[in-house]
């Protein structure tokens, strides 16, 4: 059985990045996930980085959100005040998503934003995008291999 993935943010603001993130979400070697406050996140630094592509913003959110139908995760907020404490803060929703889609991995470039220590007690752990891929290799090179050509 595939287990379950809660992207953040910082995963799908590199378009290369978000692109292959999506397609392996498709693979079925795991469950994609992310909350509609991981896309306007998503969506904010694209506003900062790059204001000029404002205009196909919303355009792009659509196309990920029907890239991945079941990537949604609704339902969390009552638990954000359940997640232990985090150096960032702000960065409780994202657990609680996870905690709400039943994930085993957070992936993210901030693996120090998740301390191993606090999402062990939640039975999850943070992955750097390179060995969340690495992970997905072991399991089925011939699918990522796939994705990436």
């Amino acid at each position: 059985m595939a287990f379950t993935v809660v992207y953040d943010a910082c995963i799908l603001f590199p378009v290369a990045l978000r692109d292959l993130f999506i397609r392996l979400g498709q693979t079925g070697l795991f469950r994609p996930k992310w909350s509609e406050r991981i896309l306007q996140e998503f969506a904010e630094a694209v506003r900062r980085q790059y204001p000029d592509l404002e205009a196909g913003l919303d355009r792009q959110l659509d196309l990920m959100r029907q890239a991945l139908r079941d990537a949604d995760v609704v339902g969390y907020a009552q638990l954000i005040r359940a997640v232990p404490p985090l150096p960032d803060p702000d960065d409780a929703h994202v657990v609680a998503a996870a905690m709400e889609a039943r994930a085993e991995v957070i992936v993210t470039f901030n693996v120090r934003d998740f301390p191993a220590e606090v999402l062990a007690s939640l039975q999850m752990k943070a992955q750097h995008p390179d060995a969340f891929v690495q992970r997905l290799i072991d399991l089925d090179r011939h699918a990522v291999a796939t994705v990436i050509r």
